[in-house]
This record gives C-alpha cells, sequence and structure tokens, in this order.
C-alpha cells in the first residue's frame, strides 16, 4: 500500500530534508512507484500543490522541491503504490477540495472495499480511487453537518472527523491526512507514527538516505514542529506509533486533539477521551 509523510510546524519551515528521505520511498526504498504528492498549505487558506504519476525517486521535480524550500507550516505528502485505480496523475494524492473558503487536501494509506456511497456534485470524484471517494464523502458530510453554522473550529470539526472516520474504516484500511492549513488531522487504522520536535534540538539522520542535518542550524529555539509518517523517517529520534482506530489533530507544532474511532478496547477509547477533553478545555 501506499506511505504517508505531513508537517506541522508552529513556523513557516522547510521540509527538503525530511522530504528527501520520503521521496527515497517511492521507488529506491520502497515499491512505492505508482505517483506520488505533496501539497503546501498557506496562513490564507490556499495551498499550492504538485502530483506526478511516476517514481517519485525518479523525479525531477520532487527532486526540485528537496532542493528549494517552499516554507510552510503544514505539509502533506504521499507515495502511491496502487489498488484501485489506474496509474494516472488524476488517481495521485493529496486530492484537494475547496470548503469554507480553505484547500483541504487528503492522503490516504489503506484499502476500502465496496464503498461507493452516494456523492453530491459538489464533491464529485475526478480519479477512480477508494481514498478520493472517502475524502469526498467526508467533505460532503462536513458540509451537512455544519451548513447552517459559522465555519468550525477544529474543536467542533475533530469529533464529527472521527466518527466519519469509524464509518468509513469499516470498509477497510483507512489510514490518512487531512489539512485545511490551520491543522492537521491524522488518522490510523493500522500503521502510523508521529513526533514532536522542540528545543534543544541536535542531530538526526534519514532512514532512507545517508544525510544527517543538525537541527539547531534551521530552527530557532522557540520552535515546536509534529512529523507524521507510516513509517519514522529518522534515526535516534522518539517517534511514537498511533494505537488502531487513534486520531490526533495537530496544529502549533502540537496535539490539541486527541481521541477513538475503532477496533479500540473499550478502556483504551475511554483514556483517550478523557485526554481529549483535557486537551480540548487547554486549547480554547
Amino acid at each position: 500500500m501506499c506511505q504517508l509523510f505531513a508537517l506541522d510546524s508552529a513556523m513557516p519551515t522547510s521540509v527538503c530534508f525530511p522530504l528527501s528521505g520520503f521521496v527515497a520511498r517511492g521507488g529506491a526504498t520502497a515499491d512505492h512507484v505508482d505517483g506520488w504528492g505533496v501539497a503546501f498549505h498557506d496562513d490564507e487558506g490556499g495551498c499550492r500543490r504538485f502530483v506526478d504519476a511516476g517514481r517519485a525517486s525518479d523525479s525531477a521535480l520532487a527532486r526540485h522541491l528537496c532542493r528549494h524550500p517552499i516554507p510552510a507550516r503544514h505539509i502533506v505528502a504521499h507515495v502511491r503504490r496502487a489498488t484501485q485505480g489506474a496509474v494516472a496523475a488524476v488517481n495521485c494524492h493529496p486530492f484537494r477540495r475547496e470548503w469554507r473558503g480553505r484547500s483541504w487536501t487528503f492522503c490516504h494509506n489503506g484499502d476500502l472495499k465496496n464503498f461507493h456511497p452516494a456523492l453530491d456534485a459538489a464533491f464529485a470524484p475526478v480519479g477512480a480511487t477508494d481514498s478520493e471517494r472517502a475524502f469526498c464523502w467526508l467533505m460532503q458530510q462536513l458540509q451537512h453537518r455544519f451548513a447552517s453554522e459559522p465555519a468550525p473550529t477544529w474543536q467542533a470539526l475533530a469529533p464529527v472527523v472521527a466518527e466519519l472516520a469509524g464509518e468509513i474504516a469499516r470498509h477497510g484500511v483507512f489510514n490518512f491526512l487531512l489539512c485545511d492549513g490551520r491543522a492537521i488531522c491524522a488518522h490510523a487504522s493500522t500503521r502510523l507514527h508521529w513526533l514532536q520536535r522542540r528545543a534543544p534540538f541536535g542531530r538526526v539522520r534519514l532512514v532512507d538516505r545517508d544525510a544527517e542535518i543538525d537541527l539547531a542550524l534551521t530552527h530557532a529555539g522557540s520552535d515546536r514542529a509534529v512529523l507524521m509518517a507510516t513509517e519514522p523517517l529518522t534515526l535516534g529520534e522518539a517517534w511514537v506509533a498511533f494505537e488502531r482506530g487513534e486520531m490526533r489533530v495537530f496544529s502549533g507544532g502540537q496535539s490539541i486533539w486527541h481521541g477513538c474511532t475503532q477496533n479500540v478496547p473499550a478502556t483504551a477509547a475511554a483514556e483517550a477521551t478523557e485526554t481529549a477533553v483535557i486537551v480540548e478545555a487547554a486549547a480554547a
């Protein structure tokens, strides 16, 4: 299946170093060879999105993005191994839709069986993947749920997204990243990791390339960032595995909401709900 990567930062930052390791998984160190993509979100709600149906490890565009920084606070990326839909740019993640004056992007790792929901014209898929169908249905449901309300905050959105993610996950593996330029929502059905970086910063080495960097030279002392990836991208850092059914929302380089969807023991779900309430109260 595919692999996911994202970065959420308190300050605009470059993703060149971790992205260079991630794109190697698109054909060099792993067999995710059916396309790739990355989206850089700005603070005004727009984003710059790049997709390519070729191997990320061979892509001149990917090399350019790894060498020429596009500073952003929210970045999502994907390397594809096709399970549904042809190898074509139209089926490459991240997918993008506009809602409530913001660009929303979505990446999925997994395979959803018999998932063919009724979709409005406003959120009709362009390609032929289960992933884009899931994204369109998710956005359609958010539109219906919040149609008569002002633009919702992530404290209002997160429990609804968790509920909807649980419904979609009944159809198969549903690891995903969802971003609107204010926050990144990450959900794990099976496998996803996250890492928080904050001062003091040290040296880190990539898993997929023979390269290392001193983060103290690229991060201000007050900076704070969260990285997410299907598999850890660096060595010597404290990557944390998501539990099955766990969902988190990250903004400003920290987790601001934490909850669970499905396939989690009742005790773990109760602990996650308690954590979510505490974090929401602190962030309000």
